[in-house]
């Protein structure tokens, strides 16, 4: 690189050695021209290295980004110079959140014992959690980035929970909890977020559970999810299931969906949730939002409901009994798109849930309903970053073909593992290999891969 060239960097900001040498490597083998870098190191932001911009712009190869950056850390510590940065992997933005749960543990959260719920969600959502405990003979907990943490603050007693629950809620809903000893709901604070909230009484007294929801609606880059998913949400009829164990990111998926059509589609929605989580404002949709046990008596009753009301596309927020089930069934096969949520881990699982929910004599007949109704399975789990800062999701996506509905129609859907490895250039994808590619790219451990797996054996011992 020419000394005029590194003159020019941010406005007369001589470039890093780091970025110097990054410079001279891309140049020496032809990856970027040298006004291309010229303009780089002109126009980069103070902070981020010529690896980084470079790569965020497309001006070069994320492989060949990391080859490189390999290269002058290797000649910068020979020469005790300064290493720049590692060039970020290709589909994985920077985490949002800052700290890493072993950090976390180390803060001191003592300055809020004895102060309002408010103030300890407004921290917990400031670090990125994803959960947040407050219960009797313990610290309050902080679930961050998949692991829960135990923070450093004063053991709460009956006392304490008791009464910083009863300050949360209203008079009303603190009768409900008293009576029915458990309670649903979303606790909102003006400019301060959303948290769907679990008040339960145990046998040392009352305790509660938030999960923080996001400000906004996420999309699907977002939430690293591919771009593939999006095919889910042009059908005009049948049943589209997200399904994964809790907290593995159902909601959020379902939400981001729902988004797409409110923007793209002229329908209406309907949501029948418990509680009502992201709010939908109509756009190019008109959206209905029902919160179970507030607007409706069930979720079954609430489908049974939206039958009547011209919809032409129905989310259920969980698919639990098999009321429900039934009717989103009846609900896809009467030309309404139904996207619900079943705690399942595989699309096989999810069909056999589905099917198994049942009584024997109608199985058969549900089968031939599932197989022709059936649209897809987006089944996921969240997996702890290698960096510990964030988590990534590993996805199992199955679309209906004709293959899969004979299977269905025939109950064998242990088969259907096979369409899914040879249905790639359909956007198919088994869990195992989603969980190999994040591996590959170095996104997660090999202990992290063989925990989430289906067949830990794929990935040693």
């Amino acid at each position: 690189m020419t000394e005029s060239t590194g003159s020019s960097a941010g406005a007369g900001v001589r470039p890093s050695p780091g970025d110097q040498l990054f410079g001279k490597i891309a140049l020496k083998n032809n990856l970027v021209s040298e006004a291309d870098l010229r303009a780089a190191l002109a126009k980069k932001p103070a902070g981020t290295s010529l690896a980084d911009f470079l790569v965020q712009n497309g001006a070069i190869g994320e492989k060949h980004a990391q080859a490189i950056t390999s290269k002058v850390r290797e000649r910068l510590a020979e020469s005790g110079g300064e290493a720049p940065a590692a060039a970020p992997r290709a589909g994985a933005p920077a985490p949002s959140g800052s700290l890493t749960p072993d950090q976390l543990a180390q803060q001191d959260w003592s300055d809020l014992h004895g102060q309002g719920i408010g103030r300890y969600l407004e921290r917990a959502r400031s670090i990125g959690a994803s959960d947040f405990h407050y219960q009797i003979d313990t610290p309050p907990m902080v679930r961050l980035h998949g692991r829960l943490v135990r923070l450093q603050h004063p053991v709460l007693s009956a006392e304490d929970t008791e009464r910083g629950i009863r300050d949360m809620l209203t008079e009303e809903e603190w009768k409900e909890l008293d009576e029915h000893l458990d309670f649903d709901f979303c606790f909102e604070r003006e400019a301060h977020g959303r948290y769907r909230t679990n008040c339960f009484r145990q046998r040392k007294g009352f305790e509660a559970v938030f999960r923080l929801i996001p400000d906004r609606i996420p999309t699907l880059e977002e939430l690293h999810l591919p771009a593939v998913l999006k095919q889910f949400t042009q059908y005009n009829q049948g049943i589209v299931l997200v399904t994964g164990p809790a907290g593995s990111g159902k909601s959020s998926t379902m939400a981001a969906l729902i988004d797409i059509i409110n923007e793209e589609r002229h329908d209406h929605v309907v949501t029948v949730e418990d509680p009502i989580e992201f709010i939908f404002e109509s756009k190019g949709c008109n959206v209905n939002q029902r919160h179970v046990r507030r607007h409706t008596a069930s979720f079954a009753s609430a489908l049974r409901s939206a039958m009547r009301a011209d919809p032409d596309v129905i989310m259920v927020g969980e698919m639990r009994d098999l009321e429900t089930i039934s009717m989103a069934i009846t609900a896809a096969e009467t030309g309404h798109l139904v996207i619900g949520t079943l705690h399942t881990t595989n699309a096989v699982r999810s069909i056999d849930r589905i099917i198994d929910v049942f009584p024997p004599r109608e199985q058969e007949q549900i089968r031939a309903m599932v197989s022709e109704s059936m649209r897809g399975v987006i089944s996921q789990q969240l997996l702890t970053r290698s960096d510990g800062l964030g988590v990534e999701p590993a996805l199992e996506i199955m679309f209906s073909t004709p293959a899969v509905g004979n299977m269905i129609r025939e109950q064998k859907t242990y088969q259907l593992l096979s369409v899914l490895q040879t249905g790639r250039n359909q956007g198919m994808i088994t869990m195992d290999d989603s969980i190999k590619e994040l591996l590959k790219s170095g996104l997660i451990t090999a202990e992290t891969a063989r925990y989430h797996s289906e067949n830990p054996e794929l990935f040693g011992k």
